[in-house]
């Protein structure tokens, strides 16, 4: 648990209250220009669209359509780590990471752009989906960053409620909430299960970079011993 904190309780309360203006601005901001970039990559790829092949991993998830609304959750669920920053350093190297992410998944998608196959379904039974489908267009597909930054936030997360000493079951609601968003990028058939894999990987990647960058600079921090 952090220092100077009662409990786990006061400790979230204190994170949320920290810098929540620059937090809320910066989220909006950031999904905005996410979104703006990710649908021009999508119109303006530098080669042959590739069609992204079924495995046996997608025989294992039914079609779920009802899953939908755990897909969207996404967003919500990145926005707390954000949320949740101690301070503007931790804001900032969150910001960083997303970026990265985005910068490799977006250039993958240009260099090399991929669909999802036409899976047969009909789509206006499910309008939800019909209109996720007729946005998205099934285009950039592999790797998946939705499961991309849902990894990242799993790990991310779990980092942060450690530290404020949360107990296990908000630790494991986390990560059921994390591992739900990707199962439900299957179960909607808007990625195939090679996506998302690949997507596991990018993210995992940058967690990895981003966790040890937070903890190199607490250890500086501790080392450092409070100002006079």
């Amino acid at each position: 648990m952090e220092p100077g904190t009662g409990s786990w309780h006061q400790a979230l309360k204190a994170r949320l209250g920290t810098l929540w203006v620059l937090k809320t601005l910066s989220t909006a901001g950031g999904i905005a220009a996410f979104f703006a970039a990710y649908f021009w990559v999508m119109r303006h790829p530098l080669s042959a669209v590739t069609v992204m092949p079924v495995s046996w991993l997608d025989g294992l998830v039914g079609f779920h359509p009802q899953t939908f609304a755990l897909y969207a959750s996404l967003w919500v669920y990145i926005s707390l780590v954000a949320a949740l920053a101690k301070d503007l350093r931790e804001l900032t190297a969150f910001g960083a990471a997303s970026l990265a992410m985005s910068v490799v998944g977006l250039g993958i998608f240009m260099l090399l752009p991929t669909k999802v196959p036409d899976l047969s379904i009909d789509w206006t039974l499910y309008p939800s989906l019909q209109f996720l489908k007729n946005v998205d267009a099934s285009g950039n597909a592999c790797p998946s960053l939705h499961a991309a930054f849902s990894a990242f936030t799993l790990f991310a997360l779990r980092m942060q409620l450690k530290d404020i000493g949360a107990p296990r079951w908000l630790l494991a609601g986390s990560a059921l909430w994390g591992l739900g968003i990707l199962y439900s990028a299957i179960a909607t058939r808007q990625h195939v299960a090679l996506d998302v894999v690949a997507g596991v990987v990018l993210g995992g990647a940058v967690s990895i970079a981003y966790l040890d960058t937070l903890t190199r600079r607490n250890k500086i921090a501790v080392s450092a011993g409070p100002r006079p």
